[in-house]
């Protein structure tokens, strides 16, 4: 375990150097190995065929002698001149009729055979510290009926000598081998891991004021385009969120700072001088105003991170839109009233979620548009069931909306006028946010489109099955 443990702390360029190198070795050595057994194996097969030879030429001159004698003198005349070869040849009473030298092998009674047939029988004989290739075999000579026993056997020193040195040299050239192997395999290795040590020291480089740094995903492998990529794709979310994650801290700070500094001025003021019991009240009484808005505007940052988190439903059920849609229109018919704006519902349609952030959206919604619809308007609220999904649009006159602030009206405190001055405004700038956040918790959506005079917001909820 801890070997294991060990092992995965080594650097890739280690642990991929030692494979290869493992690899090369294995296959140098497996090639050393059967090129010594085919080189040992082919001196053999010579051995054999030049045994072969001598045993065609013993049979000429023991089928032509006309005695012992002559069978010694013509064997004595013809391998006179054959170093490192040996022969032996007996009656049948195990008496040599002639023997080339006392330093072969005297018994054919020891070895390994290797092969036989009926004429003649091939093996390796050990004679003292000398190896030798052996082939006996009987011949009848011209001069008696009975068969002589031949043993030829060949000195295999030169064999031996020329594979020990070939051992030589083959263990220097593995081992150089392999050290070449381990020394290509480490600069492989180093060079094909390159990539992402350039990787590494770009995402060294990313920091809060520097997020536009990004992978080479055309200079690296195919292998690692797609890391790169993914990572990309990482640091182009992480670059999106860490400004709207800004924006949102200067819209905030500059959101809080107009009520904390109406509360300041209003307080030190009242301070300034003595005042009576009525003025006092009166600035009371506006600073619990502004204490309103500010407990609302926590409150809604509070329920938007929340929602934005992606945490679960808190009360998922199925319930009917159109119910819901009603309620607020009967809550807001007051107001409408007021600015003798005509409210319609039309449609109906099931949502399966939570009922209260249900109404809190659509509220949001149909507060945005009776503040900006005329008197005299409609506001009307629209309800269908579309392609598995609930739509739910809330539609009034009035102005038309700039096309190019439509994509940036459902950012946290966002308002279409710039300066920021709206003091009869009841909200913060967070409802349509509030919106788009509750749409997505349902795994909805939330689009605004205006044009024709009139401006319409669309609520899509999907329908479980």
């Amino acid at each position: 375990m801890l070997r294991h443990a060990h092992w995965l702390k080594l650097p890739l360029t280690q642990r991929l150097t030692f494979f290869f190198t493992v690899v090369a070795a294995a296959v140098v050595l497996g090639l050393g190995i059967l090129f010594l057994a085919e080189t040992k194996r082919h001196f053999v097969e010579l051995d054999r065929m030049a045994l072969q030879d001598k045993q065609h030429l013993i049979e000429e001159i023991l089928r032509n002698a006309r005695s012992a004698d002559d069978t010694r003198a013509r064997l004595s005349e013809a391998l006179s001149y054959h170093h490192d070869l040996y022969v032996q040849v007996q009656d049948a009473q195990q008496k040599v009729v002639f023997q080339s030298s006392d330093s072969g092998p005297d018994s054919i009674g020891r070895g390994t055979v290797l092969s036989t047939d009926k004429k003649a029988t091939f093996g390796i004989w050990q004679h003292h510290d000398a190896e030798f290739h052996t082939l006996s075999f009987e011949v009848a000579p011209a001069y008696s009926d009975s068969a002589l026993q031949v043993l030829i056997a060949a000195d295999t020193k030169h064999h031996i000598q020329f594979l020990n040195g070939l051992r030589r040299n083959l263990a220097i050239y593995v081992a150089a081998a392999i050290a070449v192997c381990g020394l290509l395999s480490w600069l492989a290795a180093r060079q094909g891991l390159a990539p992402l040590r350039e990787m590494r020291s770009r995402a060294a480089a990313v920091t809060s004021q520097k997020l536009t740094e990004r992978m080479p995903v055309e200079a690296v492998p195919v292998e690692m385009a797609d890391l790169a990529r993914e990572l990309n794709r990482m640091l182009d979310r992480l670059q999106d969120d860490f400004q709207r994650l800004t924006e949102f801290s200067s819209d905030l700070a500059h959101e809080l700072r107009t009520p904390i500094s109406n509360l300041l001025t209003q307080t030190q003021v009242a301070l300034a001088t003595r005042r009576d019991a009525a003025t006092y009240r009166d600035i009371l009484a506006s600073n619990a105003e502004e204490f309103q808005r500010l407990a609302r505007m926590v409150s809604d940052m509070l329920f938007l991170a929340k929602t934005e988190r992606g945490v679960d439903l808190p009360h998922k059920e199925r319930f009917s839109a159109r119910q819901e849609a009603q309620a607020l229109l009967d809550f807001y018919e007051a107001v409408a009233e007021e600015k003798h704006i005509r409210l319609q519902l039309d449609g109906d349609g099931t949502i399966d979620g939570d009922r209260l952030m249900f109404r809190r959206a659509v509220s949001n919604l149909l507060s945005n548009a009776l503040r900006h619809t005329p008197d005299a308007g409609d506001v009307t609220i629209s309800i269908s069931t579309i392609e598995n999904a609930t739509s739910v649009a809330v539609e009034n006159t009035g102005q038309d909306i700039d096309p190019r602030i439509l994509p940036r009206l459902f950012d946290r405190f966002y308002r279409a006028d710039p300066s920021r001055a709206h003091p009869d405004a009841e909200g913060s700038g967070l409802g349509l946010a509030i919106t788009r956040a509750i749409a997505q918790a349902h795994g909805g959506v939330v689009v605004a489109a205006s044009s024709g005079g009139r401006t319409r917001f669309t609520l899509m909820f999907p329908i479980e099955a």
